[in-house]
Order: C-alpha cells, then sequence, then structure tokens
C-alpha cells in the first residue's frame, strides 16, 4: 500500500506527535480518515490522487500511529478543533501553509471545523458521508442512535467502554467492518492495519475520547458559530446505501452551513474511499482541480 509515499511523524504546537504518508507532487491535498480506522482508508484512492496533487494522508490525534494523550476531564483535547489545530500545525511543517482537505466521517467533521477556524488555509474542502454534528445530534430518532450506536456507547463515562472494547478488539473491529472484509471490500493488508491499531488500549481511549468530545465541547463550540458559514468551496459526498440519511435533504443542511455547496449520492455504503474508490476519487478530482 501507498507505494512512492514517505513516512513522516510531525510534533506539533500541543504536545502531539502526528502521523502521515506523503507522495505526489502538484497542490496539496491533506486526506484524514474515520472511525474505527486509520490513514490507511485511502490506500486505493491516494495513489490515483497523487498524479496530480501532493497527498498528505495523515492519522487522527487518538487514531493509528500519532500520539494518543489521556483525555482531559473537558474532553477539550479531543474536540475537532484540537484535532484540526494539529493537522494545521503538520501541514505547515511539511510547508503548506494553504491546502486542500478531504475527510471521511470523524475525519470529516474536523474537516468542518477547520475550515471554521483556518479559512485563510482552507482553499477547498471535501467532507464524506456525514451531516454536522450538531444537526445529527438534535435530530436524533431511534433508527439514527441504532445505526450510530457509538456516538452512545463510546461517549460512557471513562472506561467503560474502553474496558469492553479493550477486551476483545478483534470483535469489536469484526462488528464494525467483518463484511466488508468478507467481500473484499476490506483489504486483508488494511485489515491488519486496521486490527493493529485499535489492539492499543490507548487508540481505544482515544477513540472513545473523540467521541465524548463531540457529544460535549464540539457541540459548545458548533452552536456559537451558527452564524458563521464555511467560506471555501465545500463538496459533500454521502452514501446513497446509508438509510440515516433518508429523512435529510444533504446539500439544503450543508448550505445552511456553507457558502458554496455542491455534492452528490454515490451507491455506496459508509465506507465511501474503500466501497467505491473510481467514484470518489472521480468526483474528488473534479472539484479539487484548479
Amino acid at each position: 500500500m501507498f507505494e512512492g509515499f514517505t513516512r513522516h511523524r510531525i510534533d506539533v504546537s500541543q504536545g502531539t506527535t502526528i502521523n502521515l504518508l506523503v507522495g505526489g507532487s502538484g497542490p496539496p491535498l491533506l486526506l484524514l480518515h474515520g472511525c474505527p480506522q486509520t490513514l490507511v482508508m485511502w490506500h486505493k484512492i491516494a495513489p490515483a490522487l497523487a498524479e496530480r496533487f501532493t497527498v498528505i494522508a495523515a492519522d487522527l490525534r487518538g487514531y493509528g500511529d500519532s500520539s494518543k494523550p489521556p483525555g482531559k476531564a473537558d474532553h477539550a483535547n479531543y474536540s475537532f478543533r484540537a484535532m484540526a489545530q494539529d493537522q494545521v500545525d503538520a501541514m505547515a511543517a511539511l510547508g503548506h501553509e494553504r491546502f486542500m482537505v478531504a475527510g471521511h466521517d470523524r475525519g470529516a467533521r474536523v474537516v468542518h471545523r477547520m475550515a471554521l477556524d483556518h479559512p485563510a488555509t482552507v482553499r477547498k474542502a471535501a467532507v464524506l458521508d456525514i451531516l454536522p454534528t450538531l444537526t445529527l445530534y438534535d435530530e436524533a430518532n431511534a433508527q439514527f442512535a441504532a445505526a450510530y450506536w457509538e456516538w452512545f456507547f463510546f461517549t460512557q463515562s471513562y472506561d467503560f467502554p474502553e474496558t469492553l472494547i479493550a477486551a476483545a478488539p478483534e470483535a469489536f473491529l469484526r462488528y464494525e467492518l467483518g463484511p466488508l472484509l468478507s467481500s473484499g471490500v476490506v483489504t486483508q493488508e488494511a485489515w491488519s492495519e486496521y486490527l493493529r491499531c485499535i489492539s492499543d488500549p490507548s487508540a481505544v481511549h482515544g477513540m472513545c475520547e473523540d467521541y465524548r468530545a463531540g457529544a460535549s465541547i464540539d457541540l459548545w463550540h458548533d452552536r456559537v458559530d451558527l452564524n458563521r458559514k464555511i467560506a471555501c468551496p465545500l463538496l459533500v459526498l454521502w452514501a446513497d446505501k446509508n438509510p440515516v440519511w433518508e429523512r435529510f435533504d444533504m446539500l439544503s443542511i450543508w448550505r445552511q452551513r456553507a457558502q458554496t455547496v455542491t455534492g452528490e449520492g454515490l451507491p455506496s455504503g459508509h465506507y465511501l474511499a474503500e466501497e467505491v474508490p473510481d467514484a470518489t476519487v472521480t468526483r474528488l478530482r473534479a472539484f479539487l482541480a484548479d
């Protein structure tokens, strides 16, 4: 995976080390993964994007091979604001003061916050298979709670979810990704990396802290910024096979949060970059082209 990419470990201003891979040439493009994955989730599309862009695929704080500090009482060090700052600092260390960014799942939520907090830094942004965190909590129903159970289990007090998941990390990962492994959508090589990383108890803690922040301090940040809109062009891609989206007008909701929004649903489940890599890379290339 990631042939021709080079690995870097960059110390950022918050005392965190960010693990990332760099490949290709052209305008800089940062890729941010979701849960329970790592930067490896981009392995099917990063080489194609690297034909036109300098691609930086990074592990978020708390995930993969990036730092996994203990969570603070208010979970602020796992907020999307803190995670976004990590990545802005890492990109600056690589010489990229202004760049484009695409994220999936939790990484897309970091992209949302990054575009708000760093409007002079983010040229274009793409979010894959999310709606704003505040929208989903405010509109939660039984269907959402059943499909997005992590939003309610991972947020339980330390260290209840950590203890259960760390006791059986492979069983947890199989529940999340097992069908995609069986079908070949998630490759064996990617699976091995996901399992290696989630088998670290500190990664389980980082994952839970990410969700605890999402249910607390991140909601406060979002409420404060309800009257602000993302200034850069925003691409929204979502999974047509994700039943949670059936009751939402995806583009209409994002147009309440961003000035310029385009996007479409793709014939996929939640994991767009691994399930429909060709369609995903085609849409990203068209949007990101200068």
